[in-house]
């Protein structure tokens, strides 16, 4: 709600904006007026700053000390401190909690199951694995039969989600947030009984003309008053929700503020909040813990007479003091998975800028005239990987896949015939144990990194700087997630850029 109201505060003052500045807006380097049939017709819509979306905080941009910074008691050395800058991005203040992820459910039982559509295995792919919690010599039946659909829980984390599980519900997110912009503005329709292959998804409303005469109120060229789409022009549709990257949550979790004197660090954080306890040094709450966390051996909540304030598992996802850029839970409660790929050897060899290993570039799949394939039988527009014919002459990339650039891919093997291995399999035969063809490491394309502490683990890993990994089909009960968005334009400390 708030997101909607602030779009239609914005719609009237921007519309004044234009209607006085119409006849000025002219082209500054080429003299030709915009928004005038008479001279080219090119419009130009007015645009103030991208709109934050529902659950997001918006998290500057800054440099920071990205790595380990206490002693590596795994003695991995997986995360050597190096520089880093981080663009201006959105981030969930909170993890997605168990009501969030049922209300996605609620939505893929009405569109793949309740219609008799035959592809029920959608919504069945996308349930969390609730046996999660089990483990042979302890007694967690209550929490299997309970916690992730009884009220008692609603707030609570939503736990046994893998990777993938995680990134198609940002998908979703995605299209549900923009679809209720554009109704909420009467620009479409609300489609109250969608079909599995015709329901609304941000790239088919821009790519496909099925949503043309959807709705009596569209908006109209300037020009020629034809009506027309929402266009990615506007400014209207908000990007994709995504998982965070491995950078961007550790950025995100130091929250490098209330230390921070002009462009001077005054303190390193140890955690996500000022100073290197665990416990609150705030007058009002002298002594309390910050987090959820397994404090030792068998010791989850302390003695009953004093009982330790941190639950004893997980807690609500508002649980504790948010850090200095307003993000909850961002030491304890659950992990949380991340965009990157994991490798063994860090992140210290990536780009000093916006690091991340995992990119696979990709287009949109055509038919032989040039025109779009059909969508899928769930509504997603199939997706091909670029062709690398037409990266030859390149000079920043090469390949559509750079999941295991420098580090599995063909340049970076040793002892290996380049010539007759499969590419496929690099990564692989990077990481092999020994000479045997049957060892073989964990190391693979389809492992994650995992960020973060949970209820589960003692404080070590609550320090932003350690990373876990996990194969992305698998989950946890002590891994959850949380979405990002990336922020359009410039924006530093709160101050957005001329325009």
């Amino acid at each position: 709600m708030r997101l909607l109201s602030r779009i239609l505060w914005l719609i009237p003052i921007t519309l004044c904006i234009f209607s006085a500045c119409q006849s000025k807006q002219k082209s500054s380097t080429t003299g030709w007026k915009y928004n005038d049939a008479k001279e080219g017709g090119f419009e130009v819509v007015p645009y103030l700053e991208q709109a934050t979306g529902p659950g997001l905080v918006l998290i500057p941009a800054g440099t920071f000390t990205m790595g380990n910074m206490d002693q590596d008691v795994m003695f991995d050395y997986t995360n050597v401190p190096h520089k880093v800058t981080i663009a201006s991005f959105y981030m969930d203040e909170c993890e997605i909690s168990n009501i969030d992820y049922l209300e996605y459910l609620n939505w893929l039982k009405k569109v793949f199951v309740d219609n008799s559509s035959g592809l029920q295995g959608v919504y069945e792919r996308a349930l969390p694995d609730e046996n999660c919690w089990r483990t042979p010599t302890g007694f967690m039946e209550d929490r299997v039969q309970n916690y992730f659909r009884s009220p008692a829980y609603r707030y609570y984390p939503v736990v046994g989600v893998s990777w993938i599980q995680a990134t198609q519900y940002a998908e979703w997110r995605t299209d549900r947030v923009n679809e209720k912009i554009l109704a909420d503005l009467k620009y479409v329709d609300w489609n109250q009984t969608p079909s599995p292959e015709g329901h609304f998804t941000t790239d088919a409303y821009l790519n496909y003309p099925e949503y043309e005469a959807q709705s009596d109120r569209r908006l109209q060229y300037i020009t020629t008053g034809d009506y027309r789409n929402v266009m990615m022009e506007d400014g209207i549709l908000l990007p994709k929700y995504r998982l965070p990257t491995e950078a961007e949550w550790e950025y995100a979790a130091l929250g490098l503020m209330e230390n921070a004197l002009g462009e001077r660090i005054l303190e390193r954080n140890l955690y996500p909040w000022s100073g290197k306890s665990l416990r609150s040094e705030n007058k009002n709450y002298y002594g309390e813990f910050q987090m959820n966390f397994k404090r030792g051996k068998g010791d989850y909540t302390g003695v009953a007479i004093a009982p330790n304030p941190a639950n004893m598992f997980t807690s609500e996802v508002r649980s504790y003091w948010p850090n200095d850029f307003g993000l909850f839970n961002m030491a304890g409660n659950v992990a949380e998975w991340v965009l990157d790929v994991y490798r063994p050897g860090g992140t210290s060899e990536l780009s000093e800028y916006n690091p991340f290993r995992g990119n696979i570039y990709t287009s949109m799949q055509r038919n032989p005239d040039g025109t779009l394939m059909e969508r899928d039988s769930i509504g997603r527009i199939p997706m091909v990987m670029d062709d690398n014919s037409k990266n030859e002459r390149r000079a920043n990339y090469r390949s559509s896949y750079n999941v295991n650039y420098n580090d599995g891919d063909l340049a970076s093997l040793i002892n290996t015939d380049v010539s007759t291995a499969d590419p496929a399999q690099t990564t692989e035969l990077m990481y092999r144990k020994g000479n045997k063809d049957y060892s073989y490491s964990l190391m693979g394309d389809n492992v994650r990194v995992i960020k973060g502490g949970s209820w589960k683990d003692i404080p070590y890993w609550a320090q932003p700087g350690n990373r876990r990994f996990l194969p992305e089909d698998e989950s946890a009960d002590w891994i959850g997630f949380r979405c990002a968005m990336s922020r359009l334009g410039d924006i530093q400390m709160g101050k957005t850029s001329k325009k």
